[in-house]
């Protein structure tokens, strides 16, 4: 796998490094098929009472969105270890569903005896299929960020879906692991 951008926050990403990353990625060269972009980001901070903390940030662009992992550890490459897995875990699921939305749409031709053998041990993948286990509808009200960020904390939730009055766009605030407030609207 190419890395189209590899860029680090308060650390200088050696040969060594580089040369890591590339090596954990090229795992994920059997789903290079769907990858159209990529970008990691390490970082370096120092945290007050647990010395240096690293984080790994990889983004992947796939043809019908993103896949992304974000790992902690007190070892870069411990942390590029951990983000490497998720990442092809995350690839797997894709790649069934995507497979199987395009057998839907293709009617495929019965295989024969020794292709079905062939095609049952290429891939020990099972289907993902998320389940929508409760449903909620509610009126969005306007309001600022500001205020869906209040509003968030006292229900005690992780995000808060509102109307932005300002721009008139529906948005989701998040609490960000790092403990500050993010924002999504439509572009």
């Amino acid at each position: 796998m190419h890395i189209y951008k590899l860029s680090g926050r308060n650390v200088d990403v050696t040969d060594a490094m580089r040369d890591y990353v590339e090596e954990k990625l090229t795992r994920l060269d059997r789903y290079s098929d769907q990858i159209t972009d990529a970008r990691v980001t390490l970082t370096v901070r120092d945290v007050r009472d647990s010395g240096r903390r690293n984080r790994v940030e990889v983004q992947l662009n796939v043809p019908s969105g993103i896949i992304r992992a974000e790992e902690h550890h007190a070892d870069m490459y411990a942390a590029i270890d951990k983000a490497s897995d998720v990442l092809e875990r995350q690839l797997r699921k894709f790649k069934t569903r995507y497979m199987k939305q395009r057998q839907d749409t293709i009617p495929a031709p019965e295989p024969g005896p020794a292709e079905a053998d062939v095609a049952a041990g290429l891939d020990d993948v099972s289907e993902f299929a998320p389940e929508i286990v409760r449903q909620k509808r509610f009126e969005l009200r306007p309001m600022s960020p500001e205020d869906a960020a209040a509003q968030m904390e006292a229900l005690g939730h992780d995000f808060y879906v509102f109307k932005n009055m300002g721009s008139g766009l529906t948005g989701v605030v998040y609490r960000r692991h790092d403990g500050h407030y993010g924002l999504i609207e439509p572009s």
